[in-house]
């Protein structure tokens, strides 16, 4: 009964863990867009895009 008891905490503190893991990935998501906004006007907002989508691929490979 205990290991069961033990292995429910350690994937509740895993769940945990990754929650809070996309909470902070969200407000990145959030922070960079505003950024990005600030350099492009609405005009440009495919180039918008662009950059957005560059920047968030090199951060995910830098990660590797």
């Amino acid at each position: 009964m205990s290991e069961i008891k033990e292995e429910v905490i350690k994937t509740m503190a895993t769940l945990i863990t990754t929650a809070f893991g996309l909470i902070a990935a969200l407000a990145w998501n959030e922070a960079i867009k505003a950024l990005i906004q600030l350099f492009f006007k609405a005009g440009n907002a495919l180039t918008g895009l662009f950059v957005y989508a560059i920047i968030v691929t090199i951060l995910a490979l830098l990660q590797l």
